[in-house]
């Protein structure tokens, strides 16, 4: 099991992600580490649910949400329902690179980690140019968590996020939507578990192509922060 093969549980939370479900999907199929693909499928109205039912793949377990909860109600999920040893999120939307799964599972299977959050602000990695103010409230959110969980993390709301199993499904999780983020560094901050970052690309959307993300989530993301200190 050292060399990671067939070693991944991937959880993909998705809404409304018909444009780059099913491409998403194969290149996580297309890593030798994923064993395990869980789609949680949030709600969609558009026609993911129709695609996602003709993938044919035993790797790949679909879990439909009778109504849209939020991204970690999705993830909450799809945590509980994984079983190999290593745990990962993956957005549908393609702005991450399931290629680089190797250099996140790597700090893990060297025995060093127990969490691994992939970083879009180190490493030389190519970087889609977007929304400054975006960067900004990253940024400071990231800030933010890290003077309550005394962590020097560069990049808390990263969706790369890597978990030893046991790790992931001994948090009790209560965010429904993108307030999983600061809540995830918060408890495994608590859990005083060994957390890595590794440098990954990103390939960011604009609204126009399907972002979901808005102010109101920063806001929440603000009280997480304090919530879960």
């Amino acid at each position: 099991m050292m060399n990671g093969d067939s070693c991944l549980t991937v959880v993909m939370p998705c809404f409304n992600e018909e444009a780059t479900i099913i491409e998403c999907v194969t290149k996580v199929l297309e890593s030798r580490h994923v064993g395990e693909l869980i789609i949680v499928d949030d709600g969609s109205t558009d026609t993911t649910r129709s695609l996602l039912a003709t993938i044919n793949d035993s790797r790949v377990k679909v879990l439909l949400q009778d109504v849209n909860q939020g991204k970690g109600a999705a993830l909450a999920r799809g945590f509980r329902s994984a079983t190999l040893p290593y745990v990962i999120v993956q957005d549908a939307d393609l702005e991450y690179d399931p290629a680089e799964f190797t250099k996140l599972l790597q700090p893990l299977l060297d025995g060093k980690a127990d969490v691994v959050f992939g970083s879009r602000f180190i490493g030389s990695d190519a970087h889609r140019v977007l929304y400054f103010w975006h960067s900004v409230a990253n940024r400071m959110l990231t800030i933010a968590s890290n003077m309550f969980t005394n962590l020097n993390l560069t990049d808390m709301e990263t969706c790369y996020k890597c978990f030893k199993r046991e790790v992931i499904q001994s948090i009790d999780l209560k965010e429904q939507r993108f307030g999983i983020e600061p809540e995830l560094a918060s408890k495994v901050a608590k859990g005083r578990w060994r957390i890595y970052e590794v440098g990954i690309s990103y390939s960011g959307r604009t609204y126009d192509e399907g972002k979901k993300i808005g102010p109101k989530d920063a806001f929440r993301a603000i009280y997480c922060v304090i919530k879960y200190r």
